[in-house]
C-alpha cells in the first residue's frame, strides 16, 4: 500500500509540470495579427504593405491608428488616381497609394508618431500638408484635400536685336525668284529687327557677288546692246563687254553706296518691307513711294537719303567710263532719274509680283 500511494502521489506530480509547460509554450507560438498600411477605402486588407521601392513589414495592428480623407478639386469634384504618400517624420518611412473613384483614401495600420501627407495628381499643382500627430488607437480623419489647377508655364527665350536680326537676314539670303535670282532686300517680316552697320554691308557683299546678279547685269547690257544705246561702245562682243562693264560699275556702286554706306550714316533701313495687305491703293503707294521714302533704323519713316544719295553718286562716277560724247551732266542726271524711277517700278514689282515667285519667302507682311 505504501509503494502504490507513492506511485500515486508521483503520478499527479507529472502531470500537474506537464500542464504548466504546455501551456505557455502554445501561448507563446501563438502569430500576432498584422495590419496593412497603405489601403484604399472599402478594400479588405490583406497582405502588408509598405512604400513603392523597397517592401517594409507593416505594425501590428493592436495600438496602431488610421488616417482617412478624401482629394478634391477646386470645383469640390473627388480626384481619383491621385498618388498620396504618407511619410514617418522620424524615420522617414513612406507608404504610397492611390485615391479612389471620388477621391477618398485611408491609411489603416499606422504607428503612432508624426507624419506628413503629400499629394500629386496630373493636372494638379502637387500638394503638402503641415507636419501632424497620430497617437494609439487614433482614426484621425483630416480635412478634405483640396488641389490647385496647375499652373500653364511658357518657356520664352529673349535674343538681343542684333542676334534676331541675323537670323532674319539669314532667311532673306534663301529667297530667291524662281530659285534662282537673288531677292534678298525683300523684307517679309514688317516688323523686322533693324541691321546694324556690319550686317548692312555683310548683306550687300552677299547680293552684289550672287551670281544671279551678274546674270540681271547681264540681260540689261543684252538690251542695251539690241537698242544700241551708248554708241560709242559699238557693237559686237567688245560693245556688249563694254556695256556689261558699265551696268555692273553703275550697280556696284549704286548698291554699294545706297544698301551699305549711307544707311550706315543716315540709320536706315535699305529693305523693301513688303505690306501685302490693306486696299489696292495704299499698297501701291506704299510700293511705289519705297525710292524716296525710307524706314529709320528706329522703326519711323523718313526722307530716302540713302538710295537718292547712292543712285546720285552712282551716275556721277559714270561719267569716268562712259563714252565721251555720253558723259557730262546730262548723263549723270539721266542714270539718277532712270534708278530712282526703276526703285519706284522695282518696289510694285516686289510688292505686286514677286512674292508669287519667291521661294522660301519668310514671312507674310503686314499683319
Amino acid at each position: 500500500m505504501k509503494v502504490g500511494h507513492r506511485c500515486a502521489i508521483a503520478l499527479a506530480v507529472l502531470s500537474s509540470i506537464t500542464i504548466l509547460v504546455t501551456v505557455p509554450l502554445a501561448a507563446w507560438q501563438e502569430t500576432p495579427t498584422e495590419a496593412v498600411v497603405g489601403v484604399q477605402v472599402g478594400e479588405a486588407p490583406s497582405a502588408p504593405s509598405a512604400g513603392q521601392g523597397s517592401p517594409v513589414q507593416s505594425p501590428a495592428a493592436e495600438g496602431s491608428g488610421s488616417i482617412l480623407a478624401t482629394v478634391l478639386s477646386v470645383d469640390g469634384d473627388g480626384v481619383p488616381g491621385a498618388q498620396i504618400t504618407l511619410t514617418n517624420a522620424s524615420t522617414l518611412q513612406h507608404y504610397t497609394l492611390l485615391s479612389g473613384e471620388n477621391g477618398e483614401f485611408a491609411f489603416s495600420g499606422v504607428p503612432p508618431g508624426s507624419y506628413l501627407i503629400a499629394v500629386e495628381a496630373k493636372g494638379f499643382e502637387p500638394y503638402a500638408c503641415a507636419e501632424f500627430p497620430i497617437s494609439t488607437g487614433q482614426v484621425y480623419e483630416m480635412p478634405s484635400i483640396q488641389l490647385s489647377i496647375a499652373l500653364q508655364r511658357q518657356e520664352i527665350t529673349v535674343r538681343p536685336t542684333e542676334v534676331i536680326a541675323q537670323m532674319q537676314v539669314k532667311a532673306q539670303e534663301k529667297q530667291r525668284l524662281a530659285g534662282v535670282l537673288p531677292n534678298f532686300y525683300t523684307s517679309y517680316v514688317w516688323d523686322a529687327a533693324p541691321l546694324n552697320t556690319k550686317q548692312k554691308f555683310s548683306l550687300t557683299r552677299r547680293d552684289i557677288f550672287d551670281p544671279g546678279y551678274l546674270l540681271g547685269v547681264g540681260v540689261a547690257a543684252g538690251i542695251e546692246q539690241a537698242n544700241n544705246s551708248f554708241a560709242g561702245y559699238g557693237q559686237g562682243a567688245a560693245g556688249y563687254g563694254k556695256r556689261f562693264g558699265a551696268g555692273l560699275g553703275n550697280r556696284l556702286i549704286g548698291d554699294f553706296m545706297s544698301h551699305a554706306v549711307f544707311p550706315s550714316i543716315f540709320h536706315q533701313d535699305p529693305r523693301y518691307f513688303y505690306q501685302g495687305s490693306g486696299s489696292l491703293q495704299s499698297r501701291l503707294l506704299h510700293a511705289s513711294s519705297w525710292a524716296v521714302v525710307a524706314r529709320s533704323d528706329s522703326g519711323h519713316s523718313m526722307p530716302n537719303y540713302s538710295y537718292l544719295l547712292g543712285d546720285l553718286t552712282a551716275a556721277a562716277l559714270s561719267n569716268l567710263y562712259y563714252p565721251r560724247a555720253d558723259r557730262g551732266a546730262g548723263l549723270t542726271f539721266t542714270n539718277f532719274a532712270i534708278e530712282v524711277a526703276g526703285r519706284a517700278g522695282e518696289g510694285v514689282m516686289r510688292e505686286f509680283v514677286k512674292k508669287h515667285l519667291t521661294r522660301n519667302a519668310a514671312g507674310n507682311g503686314k499683319p
